[in-house]
């Protein structure tokens, strides 16, 4: 059986590969490609539920049709993104959420690039134990400590009303995960750069400004993208600490916080809950594909060294 199949790979013996390892690599390729479908199937059901209208949509449910679009009524779907923007205003809370992923993705490749180079680079008392603390956070779950969170912004900072939105990011500023990140891939940099910065004079911000950030683009871009990730996907902490919007005002919620304002509106139909599910993935899906081959390089090259 194995031979018969390996006839079909006439590239196999060229490349040396025997019939087995051959086999195996088509197994492997099946099984990804099944598990990609069955990934991709929610998505392409949003899809095409965002082009149906609600009469549309009832009549293809519990059939293979609930999986395509509504090609006899296009524009339909037009109506319904149309909705989204025009008559729900999610744009506002997608501005929200780029604004905040601005400010969080900056504060966190500052703060958390000084630390992860202090960590690595600097030899100071006591670097072993917060260096165990380090490994020891990663692991403790954000929703242990929400509620004592919730108190230091509310009642010792004092954090209310438009304030509120300092509430969002300030928190999110500090990542013990981004910190070891750049610690790990810190310490893979050849200490022959610093060296020679410091024989021109350089201090220490300088160094890392001028020598140490230019040279690690990929796990800045890794940290950028899971801080945009971060950001856009969060719903509980934003939706505890942002006042809700009065008739007339900017609303602060972001993104996340938006589709169960608009999900529980009534008379929305099913179509443009789709819609705006939909929209919310686009950010996504964009950045995460641009910025794809520097995840890998920061993560390959951050797990060097452990």
């Amino acid at each position: 059986m194995v031979n018969k199949l390996y006839e079909y790979l006439p590239n196999a013996e060229r490349k040396g590969i025997s019939p087995k390892k051959a086999i195996g690599r088509i197994v492997y390729i099946v099984i990804g490609v099944i598990l990609s479908l069955l990934f991709l199937f929610p998505i392409v059901y949003m899809l095409a539920t965002s082009t149906k209208s609600e009469s549309a949509y009832a009549a293809s449910a519990g059939s293979i049709a609930m999986f395509f679009p509504d090609f006899a009524d296009l524009g339909e779907a037009a109506k319904n993104y149309g909705n989204v923007f025009a008559n729900y205003g999610i744009w506002r809370y997608a501005i929200n959420s780029f604004l905040y992923a601005a400010a969080v993705i900056a504060s966190n490749i500052l703060v958390n690039g000084l630390a992860g180079y202090v960590m690595a680079k600097l030899n100071f008392p006591g670097k072993r134990f917060l260096s165990f603390m380090i490994i020891f956070l990663i692991v403790v779950p954000v929703e242990t400590s929400i509620i004592p969170l919730y108190s230091i912004v509310k009642i010792m900072l004092g954090l209310k009303n438009t304030a509120s939105v300092l509430g969002v990011i300030l928190p999110a500023t500090i990542s013990i995960f981004n910190i070891f990140l750049f610690t790990q891939f810190f310490e893979n940099i050849p200490q022959g750069y610093e060296e020679a910065a410091r024989i021109d004079g350089a201090n220490t911000l300088v160094v890392f400004f001028k020598i140490i950030l230019p040279l690690s683009k990929s796990i800045v871009a890794t940290v950028a993208v899971f801080c945009f990730i971060g950001v856009w996907n969060d719903y509980l902490w934003p939706s505890m600490i942002l006042p809700y919007a009065q008739e007339g005002q900017w609303p602060l919620y972001p993104i996340q916080s938006a589709l169960t304002t608009i999900q529980s509106i009534q008379g929305i139909t099913t179509g443009e809950i789709m819609a705006s599910l939909i929209v919310t993935s686009i950010p996504i899906f964009i950045i995460y594909v641009l910025a794809q081959k520097y995840i890998v390089q920061g993560f390959g090259t951050a797990g060097l060294k452990m």
